[in-house]
C-alpha cells in the first residue's frame, strides 16, 4: 500500500490543503465540549441568560466552521483519490500494453481486467478514508485525551481500561479479515473469468446445449465468492455493536463515577458533560481507526495485485541504444538458426529455423496443426523473443530495434480477425490514422471488401458492433486485410487470413495482392495447398522443424511431408495438373 501512496506526489498541495481543513475541523470539534461546559457551569447553573446566548453563539459559529472544513476536506479528498485512481489505471493499462504474450498468459486476461477496475476502486475508496481519518482520528484522540485530563484526571482511569480493550478487538479483526480479503479478490477473478468465457463463447455454448452446465459453473463461482464475502462481512458486522457496547459502558462508567465526584464537590456538572463528550470523541476516533483496519486489508490485497502488474518487468523491451533501419534494404527478412521454446515447455516449438525472403517475394508457410506456423510469424514483430538464433529485418536484428519502429514496417493480419467498435472506415484507418478516403477505398478494393461495404446502408460509415458481430467471418477477414493494406508496409504477414473466404474470393484476393505487394515481402500462413502453391517459396514445418523449402514443384519431388499434405487436399488428377 505504501508503494501506491507514492502516487500522491502530484497532488501534494491538495493533500496539504486537506490536512489544514482536517486540522481546522478537529480543533473546532475539540473546542465545542469546553464551551458547552462553560455554558452549563457559568450560564445555566448561574441563571445568566446573556452568558448562555453569547457562548451559545460561539458554539454555533464553531459548528459552522467544523461543517465547512469537513465538506471542503471531503471534496478535496475525493478529488485526490479519483485522480490517483485515474493515474493508476493509466499506469496499469500502459504496462499491460507493453507485456509480451507470455505475461498475458501468466496473469490471465480476466485477472488483468479485475486489477484495472475493481482493485483500483478498492484503493480509491480506502484512500478517501485515509485522507479524511488518518489525520483526523489521531488529532481527535490526542486532543480528546488532553482535554479530558484537563477536566478531571481521576476519570481518565476509565479510559485506560476501555481503550486497550478496543485496540485488542481491532487487532483481532484485522488478523482475520486481511487473509479473507485476499481470497475474495482471487475468487472475484474466477467469477470474471467464467462470466467472460460465457459472454464470448455464447454461440458455442448454445450450439452444444451447455446452458445448464455453464449456469452451474457460474453459480458455483458466484456462490463461492458470496460465501467468502458473507464470512468476511459477518466478522466486520460484529465490530459495530461491540464498539457501541464499549462506548455505552464507558459512558455509564463516567456518569457513575462522575456523579460520585459531583456529590463530593470535586467536579462540576458541566465538566462531567464535557468529559463524556471528550471520551466519546476519543472512542469514536478508535472506531474510525477500526473501520480503517477493516478496509485497509482489502485495499492492501488489491494494492499488492496492482503492484504485481506494475512491477512485473516485460520480457521484451527496447534496447538501450536502438539502431535505425536504413534505406539500403527494404522488406528483407532473415531467420538464422532460430530456436524458440514456450516458457515451461519441455520441447521447443521451433528448432533451428533458417530462411530468408525479400521484397516482391511471397513466402508461404504450411504444415500440420501444432507444427509452429503461427509461432514462427509471431517472432517477427517480437510478440515473443527467440531462445537461440537471430531474426533480422533489413539486415538489423529485431532485438536491436525499437518495437514501434519494427512494427511500423509490418502489416499484420491475425488468424482470428479482430475488429473494433466504430465505423468500417475507422477500422480500416486503424492501420494508418491519416489515410485519405482514396487510400481507404483502394485498400478495401484490393481486399475484395468494396462490394459488400457498398451494399451496406451507410457504406464505409456503417457501425461495426463490438467484436464485429454484425459481420460474417469472411467480411471480418477482408476488413482486417484492408487494414494492413492501407498501411503500405514493407512486410505483410497473413496468419491463415484466407480461411473464411470462398475459393473464388481467395483467388481474386491473392491475384490483387500480388500486384499490390510487388515492393514488399509477403509471408502467408495457410492450410490450403491452393493458397500456397503459387508462392515463390514454400516453407514446410513439421513438429517445429523446417523439413522442406522451395517451390511447389520442387517440394513435390523432395519433401514427403508436403506431398502428404497435398495428397490430403487434392485428387491425383489435380496433383498431376500442378506438377
Amino acid at each position: 500500500m505504501l508503494k501506491i501512496l507514492i502516487n500522491l506526489r502530484p497532488f501534494s498541495w491538495t493533500v496539504v490543503a486537506i490536512l489544514i481543513f482536517t486540522f481546522g475541523q478537529a480543533m473546532a470539534e475539540l473546542a465545542l465540549p469546553t464551551l458547552m461546559s462553560d455554558v452549563v457551569n457559568n450560564g445555566m447553573m448561574q441563571g445568566d441568560t446573556g452568558y448562555i446566548l453569547t457562548y451559545g453563539g460561539y458554539m454555533l459559529l464553531l459548528a459552522l466552521v467544523s461543517s465547512a472544513c469537513s465538506v471542503i476536506g471531503a471534496f478535496f479528498s475525493a478529488r485526490v483519490a479519483l485522480g490517483v485512481g485515474r493515474n493508476l489505471r493509466n499506469m496499469v493499462f500502459t504496462r499491460i500494453e507493453n507485456y509480451s504474450l507470455h505475461e498475458f498468459d501468466k496473469l490471465g486476461t480476466s485477472s488483468l481486467i479485475t486489477r484495472t477496475t475493481n482493485d483500483i476502486v478498492q484503493v480509491q475508496t480506502v484512500l478517501v478514508m485515509m485522507l479524511r481519518f488518518m489525520i483526523y482520528a489521531p488529532i481527535m484522540c490526542i486532543g480528546g485525551v488532553t482535554m479530558a485530563v484537563s477536566r478531571d484526571k481521576g476519570l481518565t482511569l476509565i479510559l485506560l481500561v476501555a481503550i486497550p480493550v478496543m485496540m485488542g478487538i481491532i487487532g483481532g479483526l484485522a488478523s482475520k479479515v486481511m487473509p479473507a480479503f485476499k481470497v475474495m479478490q482471487k475468487k472475484l477473478d474466477r467469477l470474471n473469468m467464467v462470466l467472460r468465457e460465457n459472454l464470448t463463447g455464447i454461440r458455442v455454448i448454445r450450439a452444444f446445449n451447455k446452458l445448464d452446465h455453464e449456469k452451474k459453473r457460474f453459480e458455483e463461482a458466484n456462490g463461492d465468492l458470496t460465501d467468502t464475502a458473507i464470512k468476511v462481512n459477518q466478522t466486520m458486522a460484529a465490530m459495530q455493536p461491540v464498539m457501541i457496547l464499549i462506548m455505552n459502558l464507558t459512558s455509564i462508567g463516567i456518569t457513575w463515577f462522575g456523579g460520585v465526584r459531583i456529590a463530593q464537590n470535586n467536579m462540576q456538572i458541566g465538566d462531567m458533560m464535557a468529559f463524556i463528550q471528550y471520551a466519546m470523541q476519543i472512542m469514536f476516533s478508535f472506531i474510525m481507526v477500526a473501520v480503517m483496519f477493516v478496509m485497509v486489508p482489502r485495499a492492501q490485497a488489491s494494492a499488492e495485485r496492482i503492484n504485481e502488474v506494475l512491477e512485473m518487468v516485460p520480457e521484451i523491451n527496447d534496447p538501450a541504444e536502438a539502431k535505425l533501419l536504413t534505406g539500403e534494404l527494404r522488406g528483407h527478412i532473415a531467420f538464422e538458426h532460430v530456436t524458440f521454446r514456450y516458457p515451461g515447455a519441455e520441447q521447443p516449438a521451433l528448432e533451428n529455423i533458417s530462411f530468408e525472403t525479400g521484397p516482391g517475394e511471397i513466402t508461404a508457410i504450411i504444415g500440420g496443426t501444432g507444427s509452429g506456423k503461427s509461432t514462427l510469424i509471431n517472432l517477427i514483430p517480437r510478440f515473443y523473443d527467440a531462445e537461440n538464433g537471430m531474426i533480422l529485418i533489413n539486415g538489423v536484428p529485431v532485438t536491436d530495434l525499437k518495437q514501434t519502429e519494427l512494427r511500423s514496417k509490418i502489416g499484420f493480419v491475425p488468424q482470428s480477425a479482430v475488429l473494433f467498435s466504430g465505423s468500417i472506415s475507422e477500422n480500416i484507418r486503424y492501420g494508418k490514422t491519416d489515410a485519405t478516403e482514396d487510400e481507404v477505398l483502394h485498400a478495401a478494393k484490393i481486399a475484395q471488401a468494396a462490394e459488400f461495404v457498398k451494399d451496406m446502408p451507410a457504406g464505409y460509415e456503417t457501425p461495426v458492433a463490438q467484436g464485429g458481430t454484425n459481420l460474417s467471418g469472411g467480411q471480418k477477414q477482408r476488413l482486417s486485410i484492408a487494414r494492413a493494406l492501407v498501411r503500405k508496409p514493407e512486410i505483410y504477414i497473413f496468419d491463415d487470413s484466407f480461411s473464411a473466404l470462398d475459393f473464388k474470393t481467395d483467388a481474386l484476393l491473392r491475384a490483387a495482392l500480388k500486384k499490390e505487394t510487388k515492393e514488399s515481402a509477403v509471408i502467408i500462413v495457410a492450410q490450403r495447398v491452393s493458397t500456397v502453391m503459387d508462392a515463390d517459396q514454400i516453407l514446410v514445418l513439421d513438429e517445429g522443424e523446417l523439413v522442406g523449402a522451395g517451390t511447389h514443384r520442387e517440394l513435390m519431388k523432395s519433401c514427403q511431408v508436403y506431398r502428404e499434405i497435398v495428397a490430403s487436399q487434392l485428387s491425383e488428377k489435380e496433383m498431376s495438373s500442378y506438377e
